[in-house]
């Protein structure tokens, strides 16, 4: 598995056991309601909130707030006006960063998203200045647990997989965005553990890091991610796992 996908698996297992749940629940609910507002609040019938439902569930949110979040989104009950921001630009060592931001704040999100890349010696770009190196993938990661990998890689391979990566005990399996309930529920039917599964925005290209500038990004996605406004943060930077390690570690 490279840098890049071990970051993004160690923010799965660190979001499944982080101690601010509060705030994950904030923006798995606010994800439940765009998606309830955009297409209706029944799952069968729109896709995006059966995908917003089973991340919340991953997430081991309880029913009660599913269900709230979903009658916001859908009016039945009073709540926040969301829209949802794209905000772009480059950090250190050159590194594309890609924020997707869900506020009932325009101006506060972009300039809590503007201070990060300025207190980081970077500079958010205009709309569509990175976004063009990323592309739409599904994501799901497993648990290995005692499992054969060659049989779980082809396994997955013949449930619709595009691609598969390993590291240590997880396994990540990419997939087309419009193929990723199906794989899942493939996987799910040859008892595979799903971690966390989710559409995710893929760098086309990496860029290689010294480990002094890979430690300043890592810190610059962590203070992004750590936003009440920020729904999912991405980068093409290529960590060197050690060095990923080395910044849990710190």
């Amino acid at each position: 598995m490279s840098g890049h996908s071990k970051w993004a698996t160690i923010k799965h297992q660190k979001g499944a056991a982080d101690a601010k749940r509060g705030q994950i629940f904030t923006k798995l609910s606010r994800e439940i309601i765009l998606s309830s507002k955009e297409g209706g609040p029944d799952p069968d019938m729109n896709a995006r909130l059966r995908l917003a439902i089973q991340k919340a569930k991953d997430a081991r949110m309880p029913a009660d707030n599913i269900d709230r979040a979903i009658k916001k989104g859908s009016g039945q009950l009073e709540g926040e006006s969301l829209l949802e921001l794209t905000l772009e630009g480059y950090g250190p060592g050159g590194v594309a960063v890609l924020v997707h931001a869900v506020s009932d704040n325009r101006n506060r999100a972009i300039q809590e998203v503007r201070h990060i890349f300025t207190k980081s010696n970077s500079a958010m770009g205009e709309a569509g200045c990175v976004s063009w190196i990323f592309e739409s993938k599904g994501s799901i990661t497993v648990a290995i647990n005692d499992r054969d990998v060659d049989e779980m890689t082809l396994e997955a391979i013949d449930a619709g997989a595009e691609d598969v990566k390993t590291e240590d005990e997880y396994m990540e399996i990419i997939t087309a965005p419009d193929q990723l309930e199906k794989v899942r529920l493939a996987l799910e039917a040859k008892d595979f553990v799903i971690e966390n599964a989710g559409l995710d925005m893929r760098p086309k290209t990496l860029v290689e890091l010294d480990e002094e500038t890979a430690l300043q990004v890592l810190k610059m996605l962590t203070a992004m991610e750590e936003l009440e406004d920020t729904q999912n943060v991405y980068s093409n930077a290529d960590f060197d796992p050690a060095v990923v390690e080395k910044f849990q570690a710190g």
